[in-house]
């Protein structure tokens, strides 16, 4: 098993800046793709931004530009630097990441999330 802490979430006013970090723990073998996902209220959950071990990252047209996501695959952490932050970016943030736990099968990735963290941004 694995587990996945987050942490960062604040309250900022419009135009601020922070920094979510989300860190794997348990028996890891390998993980894959580490990403961070969204949920306002009354909404879906949404992709944010992921990157794969290799280093490729995509992200959400509503947040290109803004944020970025970073990796520290020693450290098994997966980082989120959002800046001018809007509104519209208030939710609670998800990390998700495809872990392997089972070094006798090394081909299966299990989903794993984040209990999550609250970020408010004030107009």
């Amino acid at each position: 098993q694995a587990q996945l802490v987050e942490s960062g979430g604040d309250l900022v006013q419009a135009g601020g800046s922070l920094r979510l970090s989300c860190a794997a723990s348990g028996s890891i073998f390998s993980i894959n793709t580490m990403g961070w996902y969204r949920q306002a209220p009354g909404k879906q959950r949404e992709l944010v931004s992921r990157r794969t071990r290799g280093g490729s990252t995509n992200y959400a047209d509503s947040v290109k530009g803004r944020f970025t996501i970073s990796r520290d695959n020693a450290k098994n952490t997966v980082y989120l630097q959002m800046n001018s932050l809007k509104p519209e970016d208030t939710a609670v943030y998800y990390c998700n990441a495809e872990i392997a736990t089972n070094p006798s099968d090394t081909e299966t990735y299990l989903n794993y999330w984040g209990q999550g963290t609250q970020v408010t941004v004030s107009s």
